[in-house]
């Protein structure tokens, strides 16, 4: 089971809001998830980013990988 830590999209159209989701890669992208442990709001000015770094690391630490852009996020706040 390749597990990721991906986006989520919510919101409306043209008012994107996302959830940083740890999920199956075989699953959909805003399909099932194993657990939620952020947010991303990139309409605020700055935008708007908030995990809990603590489970961040504990899936990192078990083999979860973090797509592109949310790897991006995470060196941009220092969690990674």
């Amino acid at each position: 089971m390749a597990v990721k830590i991906r986006l989520k999209r919510m919101g409306a159209k043209k008012a994107p809001f996302y959830r940083v989701v740890v999920a199956d890669s075989r699953f959909p992208r805003d399909g099932r998830f194993i657990e939620e442990i952020g947010i991303y709001n990139p309409m605020k000015d700055p935008s708007e980013f908030s995990v809990d770094s603590e489970k961040v690391q504990k899936w990192i630490k078990n083999g979860a990988q973090p797509t592109d852009t949310v790897r991006n996020l995470l060196k941009k706040n220092g969690i990674l």
